[in-house]
């Protein structure tokens, strides 16, 4: 209660011209960077297919929409991205648990964790798509490893973040381990989790992307390939303007999740 009677207070104190201020940031930032854009595009000297302007990538978003084209490759990379995103989550949470729980898992197991992350995403798509073939199974695979690490590492942290003595009450009280998980641990590694779920969300954009460079013939990482091939920048800009909105959306969604989980931390 004090923490949100704090936060009235503080909000109140402000005067309603920084709140307006506040309000109109985002939109006149985004125009003035559309300007920007709209004059080096104009008065750069270079051509458009190295530099469309911004009419032209408007029209190129409209003919695409017309077509059908932008909402099946884009539906195509959102089912690749939540797949992987779902696998990612259940395999870093389960193991991160049962690292954070015992001490010898770790030994075992961290070398080989660590070192996996140390090979670039882009070096192991290849393999992936030789081995699962260039279908959807290997983006999705790809999407899940991109997204495991941070996850995992967060998991861990937060788990071990729970106070010992609460354990020990927990268990005073004769709790099972099942008690003490969904009431004690899940709850309290939940903040960290959701901080490594945020991070993962736009990862697995960016895995499901490299994955489709690779080996697709649909999808957004396609899409840019065949703009990049024909010159069409105007198209490679209108996919990566939705690859963008793809990542803040599934953001927004974890962090709205976060909000509603963790309502409890207001009070």
């Amino acid at each position: 209660m004090g923490t949100s009677r704090a936060k009235q207070v503080k909000q109140s104190r402000r005067p309603p011209a920084w709140n307006r201020f506040r309000a109109l940031l985002v939109p006149v930032t985004l125009i003035a960077g559309l300007l920007a854009w709209a004059a080096a595009a104009r008065w750069s000297g270079l051509p458009a297919f190295m530099l469309p302007s911004p009419p032209a990538v408007w029209a190129r978003l409209l003919s695409t929409l017309a077509d059908g084209s932008l909402f099946r490759h884009t539906w195509v990379t959102l089912q690749e991205i939540l797949s992987g995103l779902g696998i990612g989550l259940a395999a870093a949470a389960s193991l991160g648990y049962i690292l954070a729980k015992s001490r010898t898992a770790e030994r075992l197991l961290a070398p080989y964790i660590v070192a996996s992350q140390s090979i670039p995403i882009v070096a192991i798509a290849p393999l992936l798509v030789i081995w699962f073939g260039p279908g959807r199974l290997s983006k999705v695979l790809i999407c899940a490893l991109i997204v495991f690490f941070p996850i995992l590492v967060n998991t861990v942290v937060g788990v071990r973040s729970v106070p010992a003595d609460l354990r020990d009450l927990m268990r005073s009280l004769r709790s099972t381990r099942w008690q003490i998980f969904t009431r004690l641990e899940a709850p309290a590694a939940m903040p960290v989790l959701l901080g490594g779920l945020k991070v993962g969300a736009t990862l697995s954009v960016i895995g499901a992307v490299v994955g489709e460079f690779v080996g697709a013939d649909e999808g957004l990482g396609f899409l840019i390939n065949v703009g990049r091939g024909l010159y069409d920048t105007a198209l490679v800009f209108v996919a990566i303007l939705v690859l963008v909105i793809l990542a803040m959306g599934l953001y927004g969604l974890v962090a709205g999740l976060e909000r509603r989980l963790l309502v409890w931390r207001e009070g």
